[in-house]
């Protein structure tokens, strides 16, 4: 059965909002997920790792101070208590999605879909042919090739354990490995982190890693680096991580290997070239409005789109760029100066702007604000011992470039450099605001 909208969306996540949009200014629009509606962020991501890593930063908090007046060194995490009030948050979001869709009328189809020409997508037995069409499709994790990959968990998998296993092997040094195994460690899990590369979290600022790292460390997480995972095998009640390391194999021994080698947009199975779609492994190719440069009917944005990074702030502005462009008209354009991110691990890692690398590679000229603070009050009154800062701050202007920042409420306080970055407030000029005090937001006229 054909069936016509003014717009089809496909994928529930964060982008998805422009369907809302859309549909509240008079279109007919059809929503498509084979998955529960929510997306990743809400239901396999952001907001339930955040709860896990609540519990966490609590645990971590009180045996930090055990030496400091809270006696509190042997506190745990009950992990099945924990992931009953996760679920209590977060299993609520496909209902509520689906209602609010459904009460403004929003057409919703629970199936795969494919692209059989340059509007239509086939779902089921119903083509749906659009005069506009948006691929928010998401990501998911990355294809691995190594034997035995098939046997590894996903991070899906872990935010829905049911116990915490004793023994855990993180495949990748990105963001959701450190996130994770700070989690599982405060869960009594003993943890192993394994890096192809030199470095991890190779998107943020090399000192302030390297910092991470030790700390990491001194938590009890064993992180393996230049180590390239060659295999998976089952083991007596787990499973066998093959790696080599500096020409040697190596072998360790786990009851769960988890996925955590980075995410993919999730576009393989729409059959992108019956609509004339170019993508390259980052997503979708978009031009500033975000709109496909080979089919002019189509859209992308959020992980779908090969623009910006893929973190869910990204996706929430290229919502509101979509909406704008779909309903007035190409005249809006992406602009992701400044975006902040963070690793929640802990202590927290977090960035907004440009790395030390970017900026030279721009041709830039700056002078960096670098230091440890771990000998800083704010630092010391809670019993952590990690925590440092980088700026870059340009010649001439005054501008800041980027903020890099690890430590306690890091990814509250980046926040503040990053309107300091989109906005172009110079580093004199944040230096005046009176910030309350003792607070971490006081800390920053320290740093530039």
């Amino acid at each position: 059965m054909e069936r016509r909208f003014d717009l089809v969306v496909v994928g529930t996540g964060v982008t998805s909002a422009v369907a809302s949009r859309c549909r509240e200014a008079g279109w007919t629009v059809a929503v498509i997920d084979s998955r529960p509606f929510g997306g990743t962020c809400a239901l396999r991501g952001c907001l339930p790792k955040k709860i896990l890593v609540g519990a966490a930063e609590a645990v971590h908090h009180a045996r930090d101070m055990a030496t400091i007046g809270v006696p509190a060194a042997t506190l745990t995490i009950d992990w099945p208590a924990l992931m009953r009030f996760k679920r209590s948050m977060i299993d609520p979001t496909p209902q509520r999605t689906e209602q609010a869709w459904a009460q403004i009328g929003v057409e919703q189809f629970h199936e795969r879909t494919r692209f059989v020409d340059s509007t239509t997508l086939a779902v089921g037995d119903d083509r749906l042919i659009g005069r506009r069409v948006l691929i928010a499709a998401g990501s998911m994790p990355a294809p691995l090739k190594f034997p035995g990959a098939d046997r590894m968990a996903t991070s899906e998998d872990f935010l829905n354990l049911d116990r915490m296993p004793a023994r855990l092997v993180f495949v990748g040094g990105g963001y959701i490995s450190f996130e994770f195994a700070h989690v599982a460690a405060r869960a009594g899990a003993d943890v192993t982190i394994l890096h192809r590369g030199a470095r991890p979290l190779e998107g943020f600022d090399s000192d302030l890693v390297e910092l991470l790292v030790r700390r990491t460390r001194e938590l009890g997480i064993r992180v393996e680096l230049d180590t390239e995972v060659v295999g998976l095998d089952g083991g007596a009640g787990g499973v066998v991580v093959r790696g080599r390391q500096h020409g040697m194999e190596r072998r360790f021994e786990a009851d769960m290997a988890v996925h955590a080698a980075g995410r993919v947009p999730e576009l393989d199975d729409l059959d992108l070239d019956r609509a004339g779609v170019k993508r390259e492994k980052h997503g979708v190719i978009v031009n500033e409005y975000l709109q496909s440069v080979s089919n002019p009917a189509v859209y992308a944005g959020g992980d779908a789109a090969a623009s910006g990074p893929a973190l869910t702030p990204k996706a929430d502005h290229d919502a509101g760029v979509l909406a704008t462009n779909l309903l007035e008209g190409n005249r809006r354009t992406v602009n992701y100066e400044g975006i902040a991110s963070a690793v929640f691990a802990i202590p927290p890692l977090a960035s907004a702007g440009l790395t030390e690398t970017a900026a030279r590679a721009a041709g830039l000229k700056f002078h960096t604000s670098w230091q440890d603070t771990s000998a800083w009050y704010n630092t010391r009154r809670v019993g952590e011992t990690a925590s440092g800062f980088k700026v870059l701050i340009e010649e001439g202007t005054g501008r800041i470039l980027g903020a890099h920042l690890l430590g306690p409420n890091a990814a509250e306080v980046i926040n503040l450099f990053a309107i300091a970055i989109r906005l172009r407030i110079p580093a004199d000029d944040l230096k005046q605001v009176i910030f309350a005090y003792p607070t971490y937001g006081s800390d920053i006229r320290f740093m530039l």
